[in-house]
């Protein structure tokens, strides 16, 4: 069916926004775009499934949960009172020979740097062997090797 002058509509090219002269071809063409338009307008989204392993497990997971590699390594040892790393703040000895300050090494031998008084500005340095303590050859504190293995 042929639409007459009368009864033809005039459509606008979207791109130039010239009108077009309406025929069966550009008719169907804008019918298409419209159903198309309208079903992508009300169609409703496709349900997205929960990825989220730990929302469904009650919240948030701790540091624990997800620590990999040297870290996990490190909250481990922490948590069972180890210091694997030498991190933390060695402990306070008095230097006598009964309580001497352990120095740990992984040889059988190891340089030491002593500050003999709490204001001198010149370290005493010493080689520190395995066995038993042995003494600042400036003030007298005594010192002792002990084995310590690598943790890796």
């Amino acid at each position: 069916m042929k639409a007459t002058k009368e009864d033809r509509k005039i459509t606008l090219d979207v791109i130039s926004a010239r009108p077009l002269p309406a025929t069966e071809e550009g008719e169907m063409a804008a019918r298409l775009l419209l159903r198309s338009a309208f079903r992508a307008a009300t169609r409703r989204p496709a349900p997205v499934p929960a990825v989220s392993r730990a929302m469904a497990a009650g919240g948030i997971p701790t540091d624990e949960e997800q620590a990999t590699g040297l870290e996990k390594v490190i909250m481990k040892a922490t948590k069972e009172g180890t210091d694997p790393y030498s991190m933390m703040k060695p402990k306070e000895y008095a230097g006598s020979k009964a309580d001497p300050h352990l120095v740990p090494s992984i040889t059988t031998k190891r340089i030491v740097g002593c500050i003999c008084e709490e204001d001198n500005t010149a370290v005493v340095w010493f080689w520190l062997h395995e066995g038993e303590a042995q003494r600042c050859p400036s003030c007298g504190s005594h010192y002792q090797l002990v084995a310590h293995e690598l943790p890796h």
